[in-house]
């Protein structure tokens, strides 16, 4: 199977160009990370500077695995309206009746909605890190610097985010309602952040290698979601609206 740049670079930008009419998906894009980001900053700036180890440790794991619900639930509310909005809207069988592959089509929603997802992920992540760094006590700012989970924090994001995208895309191709959509795969997001909190709480005491050894096996989950939710969209009952 090959697959044509051109026909993906088309229906990516054509998506972004959407995200900025879509009031809902802006207010996704904006709000959610603020709430996020505002909440472990809040967070870290109550710790007393003579908190005790634990303490410390169990706040700022608590902190950055809140953190990760931005890359988790910011993609799968995007994702969740990239088949079921576009039905809902009629603007989904002119393109699927165009000769562009049902992955070309998927692999640009997934992109479509990974690009900006990841970007204010990190974007989130580096306010926090820039806040603590300027305004927290300076013992509660060395801990969070030299947290071990801090790589893995900046690993698992882009991960976690494709994730969430197959899910929702997989889910939207199966509903033919938005908001039943979105919560559906908001919910089927969740399972990987169950690992990544056992990092965050030092459970599994994270280390690099560990943090690569667990990440490989969600990256070759992600490449896999692509085909498997390639393989749930039904290209003729979604054109012609009838049950498959």
């Amino acid at each position: 199977m090959r697959l044509n740049a051109t026909r993906v670079r088309a229906i990516v930008r054509k998506e972004l160009q959407d995200y900025r009419r879509n009031r809902s998906i802006v207010m996704t894009m904006a709000v959610m990370p603020v709430a996020f980001v505002a909440l472990p900053i809040a967070s870290i700036f109550s710790l007393p500077a003579a908190a005790a180890s634990a303490t410390l440790d169990r706040r700022i794991g608590l902190s950055l695995l809140y953190m990760l619900l931005i890359p988790t639930i910011v993609p799968a509310a995007i994702a969740a309206a990239s088949v079921a909005g576009e039905r809902e809207q009629g603007t989904l069988e002119p393109v699927l009746t165009t000769p562009i592959q049902r992955e070309e089509f998927l692999l640009a929603k997934g992109l479509a909605a990974f690009i900006p997802a990841v970007l204010i992920s990190y974007g989130a992540f580096a306010v926090f890190l820039v806040a603590v760094e300027l305004f927290a006590h300076r013992t509660i700012a060395t801990a969070v610097f030299h947290n071990s989970a801090l790589p893995a924090q900046a690993l698992f994001t882009p991960l976690l985010a494709a994730w969430s995208i197959w899910s929702g895309i997989a889910i939207s191709a199966r509903s033919s309602d938005v908001r039943t959509a979105q919560q559906l795969s908001i919910f089927a997001s969740l399972p990987p952040l169950g690992v990544v909190s056992l990092l965050s709480f030092n459970v599994i005491q994270p280390t690099l290698t560990l943090a690569v050894g667990l990440a490989l096996p969600l990256l070759v989950i992600d490449l896999v979601g692509w085909r498997v939710a390639a393989v749930m969209f039904d290209r003729e009952r979604l054109v012609t609206g009838t049950r498959s």
